[in-house]
């Protein structure tokens, strides 16, 4: 009969797992993914890890790259059971560290054998769907646990996976030997690993997005459907011309291959999460089949903005994001760096290659700049550097008014604060250099090398500094510690345009519009309206916000007639002429209210339109080739 040994009482203190060192740890780790139980949507995990005799703390990953705060799925790790030989080993979980799991090593014990699942979720208010009866996305860092005292780019595992008959998969790791049984891929130590997910399906497809270059990209596609991986001539070349365009912006790649990891699906999860060498990118089943329907059209920067943090994210990183290992807490002081460029480069490589056109490009900045002039009165008491630290306040959980309370902010102001680097450059050099030049030299030396290399603030005002001489330490803390209100549109204005409003809404606005099956009044009435009438954000201190409005109330009326999108549209234009308030009937939960509204301005809808000087947004968007 198998005995136990028992860590209940061993009197360790909570969070006494030792620091991580610097050094080798001694002996690979063996783990075995089995994915084949797409009924239950469950990954059986099988682990062996050496070890040496005495106190042991195992990690499961916490702090995730890419999510910038504490989501490890902890709630989804089930029936851990550890093992030497017959023997079994009890573990306690730290009480203040649940993601910290205590054990004592028996005398003589080598290697010990863990067994657990990953029960994915089942459905969206469980988290990403993850497992479909044709698709799974297998993030590593949700199936393993490893040994505390170590930085993670010194343990090395030797991972395989065990897939559904006929599946294939796409991945930036690189395969060992793959038989009937399984897939075995080459030893890699946990950091690459974790940084290495894997997408896999019934359905799937691979193109070659980098034909005869020396360093490949691929694109990997899984869907629900094989007629959702038919793709034109025309769509793969604009993908390809993504890939040249990245190459030519930055001048140097910092990795040995790539793998876009795409999934067309209604039903696995959507997602766009960067990784050094590879992305995972959801979008729905029309990706490629109804490339150019408005809902389609606007997600088709995705890739664009993940490929971009092969360079800003993952190689070069914020010395406060760059942990030792996955339970080591980041800081997110950078963020407007590493996400908000991201985000400026995204859409202007997506223009660059053809994924999106100028029109498009222009109306995503135009509704970024309205966004932040007339709809973030939260930027008078928070400045925008206070927002890089909101992964960690809410894990992108719905706040009840972003508008006031500011979310992640850094994404597009960031943009906006980039773009006025931009024009500001071209500006002080009269057009003989810009941000690309920044970016050539911040993110494009030791072509080849994927070891990260961190920087600071400091980093950042000096290659500005470098590019040419400004203020750019004044320039940077004007914008990420002041308070506005107004928005720094200064780029928008250097470059050529100018915010104006119509009565229709732009191209990206018709998108999204289409894509939540909403109704925007955010410009007019202050809300946004989903297809039945549920009201979904409102601004504050907006007409519909005086008026007694918020999220989760339900629209039943427009003066008197059934609401729909069309109705109340009608009735706003027509309140430009009638004197009479905009009457609303609502639903707040079991009770019903009439709601006047005083608002005569007729529809608006931001657009950017030609003003004076020199067009340096269409020179921004044009190809770098």
């Amino acid at each position: 009969m198998a005995q136990s040994s028992h860590a209940q009482d061993n009197g360790w203190p909570a969070r006494a797992a030792r620091a991580p060192l610097d050094t080798p740890y001694p002996g690979t780790i063996e783990l075995r993914v089995d994915a084949r139980d797409r009924a239950h949507r469950v990954f059986r995990v099988q682990e062996t890890i050496p070890v040496k005799p005495g106190p042991l703390t195992l990690y499961y990953p916490e702090w995730l790259p890419g999510n910038h705060a504490a989501r490890g799925p902890i709630s989804a790790l089930t029936g851990l059971i550890i093992r030497a030989g017959e023997q079994r080993i009890e573990w306690t979980r730290d009480p203040l560290d649940v993601y910290a799991f205590h054990l004592s090593v028996p005398e003589g014990v080598q290697r010990i054998a863990l067994e657990f699942q990953f029960a994915s979720p089942l459905s969206k208010a469980q988290g990403r769907i993850v497992a479909t009866p044709d698709i799974i996305g297998l993030q590593w860092n949700a199936v393993v646990l490893y040994p505390a005292g170590y930085f993670a780019s010194r343990i090395p595992v030797a991972a395989s996976l065990v897939l559904p008959d006929g599946w294939d998969f796409g991945s930036a790791l690189e395969v060992e030997q793959r038989s009937a049984e399984s897939v075995d891929f080459k030893t890699v130590s946990l950091d690459t690993l974790v940084d290495s997910p894997l997408f896999a399906g019934a359905h799937f497809r691979r193109e070659d997005l980098a034909p005869g270059a020396k360093t490949p990209v691929y694109l990997n596609i899984v869907a629900d459907t094989q007629e959702s991986l038919e793709i034109t001539d025309e769509q793969l070349a604009a993908h390809r011309n993504l890939v040249a365009e990245a190459r030519a912006l930055f001048g140097a790649q910092h990795y040995d291959h790539y793998d876009f990891l795409l999934a067309l699906s209604d039903h696995f999860s959507g997602i766009g999460l960067e990784h050094h060498r590879s992305s995972e990118n959801g979008r729905s089943p029309g990706y490629f089949t109804e490339w150019d329907k408005p809902e389609q059209a606007n997600g088709h920067e995705l890739l664009a903005h993940e490929m971009t943090h092969s360079w800003n994210g993952k190689y070069r990183r914020g010395a406060d994001l760059a942990t030792p290992h996955f339970n080591t807490p980041m800081q997110d002081s950078l963020l407007w760096v590493y996400e908000g460029m991201t985000q400026y480069y995204g859409k202007v490589l997506a223009a660059r290659s053809g994924l999106w056109n100028a029109e498009l490009a222009r109306a995503y900045f135009a509704n970024v700049a309205a966004t932040y002039e007339f709809q973030r009165p939260g930027r008078v008491w928070r400045p925008l550097i206070d927002t890089t630290n909101q992964p960690i306040i809410t894990p992108r959980l719905p706040l009840s008014y972003t508008s006031w309370q500011r979310s992640e902010d850094y994404y597009n102001e960031g943009l906006l604060l980039w773009l006025d680097a931009d024009t500001k450059i071209r500006e002080l050099t009269r057009g003989r250099k810009s941000l690309d030049d920044f970016a050539r030299t911040f993110f494009g030396m030791d072509d080849g090398s994927y070891t990260v290399n961190t920087y600071t603030r400091a980093d950042v005002v000096d290659t500005l500094n470098g590019v040419v001489e400004f203020d750019w330490s004044g320039f940077l803390a004007d914008r990420l510690e002041g308070h506005g209100p107004q928005a720094p549109l200064d780029g928008i204005k250097r470059s050529g345009w100018t915010l104006t409003f119509g009565d229709e809404p732009n191209e990206y606005g018709k998108g999204s519009e289409a894509q939540y099956k909403s109704s925007d009044f955010g410009y007019s009435l202050g809300m946004s309206v989903g297809k039945d009438g549920d009201i979904k954000d409102v601004v504050w201190d907006s007409p519909a916000f005086d008026a007694g409005l918020s999220k989760a109330m339900k629209i039943v009326a427009v003066n008197g007639r059934e609401y729909s999108g069309d109705v109340l549209k009608t009735a706003v234009e027509q309140s430009v002429d009638d004197p009479q308030p905009i009457e609303l009937l609502i639903k707040d939960f079991d009770r019903y209210r009439s709601v006047s509204i005083d608002y005569h301005g007729g529809l608006r809808y931001p657009k950017l339109e030609r003003g004076e000087g020199r067009d340096l947004l269409s020179s921004i968007f044009e190809s770098k080739r």
